[in-house]
């Protein structure tokens, strides 16, 4: 990154950097739609009418192993994003598009961190009791939202990502005037 910040310009990656930086904020976004996708199957599974052992099992693999890996992608995909909007021209408050991803990646990883992640437990053990008895003993019909609403908000950061749409924001313009002067 170079340090030109003294002069009013903002720091800017290298081109290799900027690149690495690039895939690794792509790769973190491919895992998390995969995951999310894993997690909207199993939970269809979980919360479906068929085998036991099956639900069971399913509701088992969200409640054991999806959390993690679903909250290190996030984590990914925000520190890459961080790191790209303070290295790159677009910045992190210059444009509306940039913006509106990074809330939305803040709010999935809220929702993550203090409404998803809290139920796992509970999850596992609902998994566990049904495959043993063959009995539902909690409602987990609510795992099907999740993977919903991520992979929504994940499309609409790729589609905004790719049109950049609604120009400048406010602090830009204002930055950019001082700057002029």
């Amino acid at each position: 990154m170079s340090t030109n910040s003294t002069l009013g310009k903002p720091l800017r990656l290298r081109p290799g950097v900027r690149k690495a930086v690039l895939v690794l904020h792509l790769l973190g976004v491919g895992a998390w739609l995969g995951i999310d996708v894993v997690v909207g199957i199993m939970a269809a599974v979980g919360a479906g009418s068929g085998d036991p052992d099956a639900r069971g099992m399913a509701l088992q693999v969200i409640g054991t192993y999806l959390g993690g890996p679903m909250l290190a992608a996030a984590l990914i995909v925000l520190a890459t994003g961080l790191i790209l909007g303070w290295g790159t021209k677009w910045g992190l408050v210059r444009f509306w598009w940039v913006v509106v991803k990074l809330v939305v990646n803040l709010v999935l990883v809220a929702l993550i961190l203090f409404v998803l992640l809290p139920g796992m437990g509970e999850v596992r053990a609902i998994g566990e009791i049904l495959a043993e008895t063959g009995r539902l003993t909690g409602d987990v019909s609510d795992l099907r939202f999740p993977p919903a609403v991520s992979l929504t908000a994940l499309t609409v950061a790729v589609v905004l990502s790719v049109y950049k749409p609604w120009g400048r924001t406010l602090f830009s313009k204002v930055r950019r005037g001082r700057q002029k002067s």
